[in-house]
This record gives structure tokens, sequence and C-alpha cells, in this order.
């Protein structure tokens, strides 16, 4: 028994990411799944949430701006350690949805989820951390990450945010 080929006894990600890619043979599930992944492209649904947050609260303009710039940072990391780490995509389910990249680890889509969600939680915007929880959750659901590719952008995302929480804030402590 080969143990590197996956097919014969797959390992705790592959079981899982098999179980919630399932999921989206539900029609709603799916489209649902690839809406976040579009949103979620390049960070875009949450550097302009950051922007709205900045034009509509004017008094944390500055926060809001610092907190996107956090995200945007997150982002960028993350794409760094993807060059680095170089880890496959999945293969063994079929992508409802077309990546930007080859590389899996880490979930660049989950790191800026969950920084914004760190960030922007912080700033009072509480329907942002279900939404990234959501966002990271359609990841496996359309058959791009591993579950660990996912976990690992996400804590990245939320140490960033959480290391740039005093800068964000002007030295304030919000959370």
């Amino acid at each position: 028994m080969d143990h590197d080929h996956h097919d014969d006894r797959p390992d705790l990600d592959h079981r899982i990411l098999t179980a919630l890619h399932a999921r989206g043979a539900t029609p709603r599930v799916a489209a649902a799944a690839r809406a976040l992944s579009l949103a979620g492209e390049h960070g875009a649904l949450w550097l302009a949430a950051g922007l709205a947050g900045a034009a509509v609260d004017r008094e944390r303009r500055g926060a809001w701006l610092r907190g996107t710039a956090l995200t945007a940072g997150a982002h960028l990391a993350s794409m760094g350690v993807k060059r680095l780490v170089r880890r496959p995509r999945p293969g063994h389910v079929e992508p409802l949805v077309r990546t930007a990249g080859r590389h899996s680890f880490p979930s660049s889509h989950a790191t800026s989820a969950a920084a914004a969600a760190v960030a922007f939680g912080a700033l009072g915007a509480h329907v942002v951390p279900p939404l990234a929880a959501a966002m990271c959750l359609s990841r496996l659901v359309v058959g791009v990450h591993y579950p660990s590719d996912v976990a690992a952008g996400a804590a990245l995302g939320a140490i960033t945010a959480r290391l740039g929480a005093r800068w964000m804030t002007g030295g304030r402590d919000h959370g």
C-alpha cells in the first residue's frame, strides 16, 4: 500500500474536504459558495467593506483605513507563504470555481476574511465575523482548499489583524 497515494486511505484533510464539497451538489449551496468565492477574490469584499466603513464612520475613518490596510497586508502575506509552500490544490474533487493560482496553502480567502473579522469586528461590524466564517467554508464547498489550508489562512489573518490592533485604533485597545 502506497501511503503517499491519498485514494487508498484518505487522511482527515481529504475526508473533511470530500464531505463539505459534497454539499455543493445542492444548487443553492453551490451558488452561495461560488458567490462568496468570487466576492472574496483578492480580498475584494473585505477591502470594499473597509472603505465603506471609512466613508460612513467619519469619526473612526483612520481606524477603518488602517484595518483595511491590515486586511490587505494579511492577504499579501498569505500570497507570499503560498509561493514558498507551493502545496497543490486538491485533485480528488472537481472544483466548482476557477482559481487565480495553482497553490493551496494557505487559503488567501480565509486569510483576508479572518483579518477583516478581527479588524472590522473590533470596530463594531458584527456582521463581518459570520460572513468571514461562511467565506472560509465556501472554499471547502467549492473544492479548492483543504481544511488545513483554510485553518492556516484564518490563523494568519487573525494574528496579523490582532498584532496590528493598537496601530489600527490609534493606540486605544478596542478588544
